[in-house]
């Protein structure tokens, strides 16, 4: 008895250790990503982010992080655990409110650069995990029947399921797109896959689509496929509307899967025009409204130029009858009385102004109206001015009346900007938009070929130039005031001393991060990085033994032994050398190559699984698929 108290309680100190949540405040948002993922807690006001990734022309760095916005404190916290999902981006999570409240997440992908391929290797995770927003730790959903592995793919929760439809798998060598539909049920936790027959009418297969909850069932909006014409790929953005019907679900919570039909719709209204792909809808739950921000359109020439058009208007899509599309418009305010003389008394002048030809007036090709409604939508107070600037695939939810939008891409050229601003707006006012964090393009770093970076010389010179002399400026309107003295902060010792417990467990959690960053460094690579020979012969791959390192590059090292030794050490005694020195290769790598191991376990994918992808690789084309 004994033996098995003393057992369990090893387990239950294992559990907890793989389990202990490190919470921490960080200044402003999350670091700068795209293709995370930005819920709405169903539970409270807050808000939750997790994953991305970070392109910047040679690196793609992956991401595992959880954070909650508090939006009455504009405060940001970050959450940490041993025992999370791995790192990922193109991925979905979802908020339910039974057990206090949990995000589901499920899918996505991660890049891993095995030492054997030369370009970046995609790979998808087909796992599900649910985070309890009361204790702040995660869980995983083992189950036998489940969807494949995926990226791209949207789910949305209905009544008491999860369901989930599309998505893409990229094997390097073509992206297949998909169009099954699956239900995770909260009630007896398992995976239903909705089958249909050949004849029934479906969507098409798809990614990047919108999925709303509505009263009879679920819409599904847009996305974005590929076609194959030969050697000839081009993307389709898509703008057709489909009702999935679904059957009454009885009081334990079980429906008749063979009863759910899909119906397409009309899109009635205002939709966005043109079409476009990179703009999903969040769902505004008070109004059952869909609500869509921006997004791009292509159009694809030849095999070698795409012009793309990109957008920061806004759409609404009302889920109620037959669905209807409507712009939303920010709304000026109100002028006080008197306000509507003055502005008659501009107007004429600045009509006499332009038919004198003095200034301000109309501009080369502009009638004298258009200038007084140009000089008038120029005014401070113009909401259009707050509007964020454009891009697809922006992060984006609906927390009671408010929307929140953050990051997004923008692409110049070659170049791939991820943005990392943060604004909110009350779409009961439509007002204006709020800026919580301020992004600049130019402060995005950009590692480009040396072509793409001679463009923009010019006008870097330019904006240096300005920038100096903005700073004469400055230096002239100082008034030479004195710095403030500042108080040195009193602190008691008694609050900087730790217990050498509290100081082992802080130095291990340090640790434990540091590993997870050095394996997330070593996978995210970049798509075009060559490796030599000798970098690969030298280096251990991750889920490879020691034995099976050796053997695959035993010619190396008893070479490089021949070359320490001279040619005193021969046969035996040159393979025990090489041996050795291998050894002490493999060992400087092991604890980095344990932890991506342990990575690809949490992400269900089998060393077999890592090997075919390295091989299959992944062309530049994919690296900007939506």
């Amino acid at each position: 008895e004994d033996d098995f108290l003393t057992s369990l309680e090893q387990f239950r100190q294992k559990w907890a250790e793989d389990h202990k949540v490190t919470e921490e405040t960080v200044e402003g948002p999350p670091s700068r990503r795209a293709n995370a993922t930005l819920v709405a807690s169903p539970v409270s006001d807050h808000l939750f982010l997790f994953g991305g990734e970070n392109y910047d022309g040679q690196r793609v760095e992956m991401y595992a992080d959880m954070y909650r916005y508090d939006p009455s404190k504009n405060e940001w916290r970050k959450f940490s655990s041993p025992t999370q999902p791995g790192p990922r981006a193109a991925h979905q999570m979802v908020g339910t409110v039974a057990g206090g409240g949990r995000l589901w997440v499920h899918g996505g992908e991660y890049s891993l650069m095995l030492l054997f391929a030369t370009h970046r290797s995609f790979y998808h995770y087909h796992d599900l995990w649910s985070y309890s927003i009361e204790s702040q730790s995660w869980e995983r959903w083992e189950t036998k029947v489940r969807p494949s592995a995926r990226s791209g793919h949207r789910m949305a929760v209905y009544k008491n399921f999860i369901f989930l439809f599309g998505g893409f798998q990229d094997t390097g060598i073509r992206t297949t797109y998909l169009n099954d539909l699956w239900a995770w049920s909260l009630t007896d936790f398992r995976w239903h896959k909705v089958e249909f027959s050949e004849l029934d009418r479906k969507p098409p297969a798809r990614s990047g689509c919108s999925f709303l909850p509505t009263a009879d069932g679920l819409v599904l909006h847009g996305g974005y496929t590929k076609n194959y014409e030969g050697k000839r790929v081009t993307g389709v953005a898509l703008s057709d509307t489909w009702l999935l019907k679904v059957p009454p679900i009885a009081e334990d919570g079980s429906c008749d899967f063979k009863k759910f039909r899909w119906e397409k719709r009309k899109n009635p209204g205002n939709p966005p025009n043109p079409v476009r792909s990179g703009c999903t809808m969040t769902y505004w739950a008070n109004k059952g409204m869909g609500i869509l921000f921006g997004g791009v359109s292509d159009d694809d020439k030849d095999e070698e130029t795409l012009d793309s058009t990109f957008y920061n208007d806004l759409y609404g899509y009302n889920t109620a009858g037959n669905g209807r599309w409507i712009q939303l418009l920010l709304k000026r305010k109100k002028k006080a009385g008197g306000a509507s003389a003055a502005a008659k008394k501009k107007k004429r002048a600045l009509a006499a102004a332009a038919e004198d030809g003095g200034s301000p007036g109309p501009a080369e090709g502009e009638s004298a109206d258009f200038a007084i409604n140009r000089a008038e939508n120029d005014e401070d107070d113009d909401p259009e001015k707050t509007i964020p600037g454009q891009r697809y695939n922006v992060m984006a939810c609906v927390q009671r009346n408010t929307l929140y939008l953050y990051g997004g891409i923008l692409e110049a050229g070659n170049r791939e900007y991820t943005l990392a601003d943060f604004h909110s707006l009350n779409l009961d006012k439509l007002d204006r938009f709020s800026c919580l964090r301020e992004d600049k393009i130019d402060a995005v770093e950009w590692h480009g070929s040396d072509s793409e970076n001679d463009d923009d010389s010019d006008s870097e010179d330019d904006e240096a130039s300005q920038s100096g002399d903005s700073a004469n400026e400055m230096d002239e309107e100082d008034d030479g005031q004195a710095p403030v003295e500042v108080e040195p902060m009193q602190v008691e010792i008694d609050e900087l001393v730790l217990t050498e417990a509290e100081l082992a467990a802080k130095k291990a959690e340090k640790a434990r991060l540091e590993l997870r960053k050095k394996a997330t460094t070593f996978m995210g690579i970049s798509a075009d990085s060559a490796r030599t020979a000798e970098e690969i012969l030298s280096t251990p791959q991750a889920g490879e033994s020691l034995a099976q390192f050796f053997a695959r590059s035993k010619e190396y090292w008893t070479g490089k032994a021949h070359q320490q030794g001279g040619s005193a050490n021969r046969g035996k005694e040159l393979r025990r050398d090489g041996f050795a020195m291998a050894e002490q290769r493999y060992d400087e790598y092991k604890p980095i190559l344990e932890e991506i191991v342990r990575m690809q376990e949490q992400a269900g994918i089998d060393a077999a699984s890592a090997r075919a992808g390295a091989r299959a690789g992944l062309g530049t084309e994919s690296r900007n698929r939506r």
